[in-house]
Parts: structure tokens; C-alpha cells; sequence
């Protein structure tokens, strides 16, 4: 319980993000966006299914972190 308390007091005192929520939000969808580029090239041609599959998901998980990355960009330079 004084734990608890003792850390949500830290957490509301600094009101910032930790590094680890900023690098997530700026980079988590290149990560799964390269995540699916690994598994399609993995498991290239052992069935359509997932090799359509994967290529949607990297081209989906691609486009959320070229935007994701060029929010952020323009969000430090304000």
C-alpha cells in the first residue's frame, strides 16, 4: 500500500512520460511493421494465405509508422 503510494506520487509529481512510453509511441509500429517484413520473408511461399497476409500487414503497419515518425518529427521541431 506505501509502495503503491509512494510510486503514484513519483508518477503524478514528474507528470512526464518515462523513455520507454516515448520510444513506443514514436517507433512501436515500425517494430511490428518489421516484425511482418521478417515473417513474410521467413515464410515466403508456403502458402498464399499468409504471404497475403503478411504483405498487408506490412504494408498497413509501414504506413502507421511513416505517419507515426512523421508526427513526432514535426512535433519536436514546435
Amino acid at each position: 500500500m506505501l509502495k503503491d503510494s509512494i510510486l503514484g506520487d513519483k508518477i503524478l509529481e514528474d507528470n512526464k512520460q518515462s523513455k520507454l512510453e516515448k520510444w513506443r509511441a514514436k517507433y512501436a509500429s515500425l517494430v511490428v511493421a518489421l516484425g511482418c517484413l521478417y515473417s513474410l520473408i521467413v515464410t515466403w511461399g508456403e502458402g498464399w494465405f499468409y504471404t497475403t497476409i503478411m504483405i498487408i500487414g506490412v504494408l498497413i503497419c509501414g504506413t502507421f509508422a511513416a505517419f507515426n515518425l512523421k508526427n513526432s518529427i514535426s512535433k519536436q521541431r514546435e
